[in-house]
């Protein structure tokens, strides 16, 4: 049976960087993953997080709520979508991302977060 419990991003059970442009501060939730992903003005999936993956493009399912700044998407197949603050969003795997504009990007994703900017 699982339990009842809550944790602070201030105190992540992991934190896994992005190249120097960012980072992710994991919690653990009764085997769930929580990520606040910080992402930093110039950050791009395909810059920083690529060498990790070993991947041409993310392939990790992300569902979340954007906190502040603006993210772009491209799909593999050319589709195209921005988000920002108030924002929900479900970005399945086979994309690109980066940052718009120079604010930092804070986002909470509760998707499958398993091995991303891991190294494969």
């Amino acid at each position: 049976m699982a339990q009842l419990i809550g944790k602070s991003f201030e105190n992540p059970d992991e934190v896994r960087e992005f190249e120097g442009k960012g980072r992710v501060e994991l919690v653990d939730l009764n085997g769930h993953a929580v990520g606040r992903g910080t992402f930093e003005p110039g950050w791009r999936w395909s810059d920083n997080v690529k060498p990790l993956a070993g991947t041409d493009s993310c392939q990790v399912d992300h569902i979340g709520y954007v906190l502040e700044g603006r993210m772009a998407l491209q799909m593999d197949d050319g589709t195209e979508r921005e988000f920002g603050p108030g924002d929900a969003f479900h970005m399945p795997p086979g994309h690109d991302a980066w940052i718009v504009g120079d604010e930092t990007c804070v986002l909470l994703d509760f998707g499958g977060l398993k091995g991303y900017a891991q190294a494969s």
